[in-house]
């Protein structure tokens, strides 16, 4: 007497059909071309690490000059420049202060661009807002 188990998988749905009565069926998704364009966010660390290596190239100075100088290491403050790592407050404060900027300077200047970049895609100038824009009345402080 042998049990036979047929080989087969049982699949289990992860969205299931609307087919209670009442439902209606999942809309048709919309190709690519049709839907609106999405604006990706600008990320903290990128607007700081474009601040950092903006005020590192106006001061026309090395990479090497200013990792020394904040006592960080080069690989890890080019990481930091090309916003590639979530440095700490000890860290973005080190090289602002290797550059001559406070950490106040370093973060309201990455705020500043913060603003400008979001205003420009929600259509806001400074100062005025839109309804339902997301970063409407946003403060970061340090």
């Amino acid at each position: 007497m042998t049990s036979h188990v047929p080989n087969e998988a049982r699949v289990i749905p992860l969205r299931p059909q609307a087919t209670r009565p009442g439902t209606r069926p999942a809309a048709a998704p919309v190709p690519p071309e049709r839907r609106p364009p999405t604006v990706r966010e600008p990320l903290w660390r990128d607007l700081v690490g474009d601040v950092l290596r903006g005020e590192r190239l106006a001061q026309e100075r090395t990479l090497k000059d200013v990792s020394d100088a904040a006592r960080i290491s080069m690989p890890y403050l080019s990481e930091v420049e090309r916003g590639r790592k979530e440095a700490s407050s000890e860290v973005l404060a080190a090289a602002a202060g290797a550059l001559g900027l406070s950490l106040g300077d370093l973060l309201a200047r990455a705020h500043g661009e913060l603003v400008r970049l979001t205003s420009r895609h929600t259509g806001a100038g400074p100062g005025r807002s839109t309804p339902g824009a997301r970063f409407d009345g946003m403060c970061l402080a340090a």
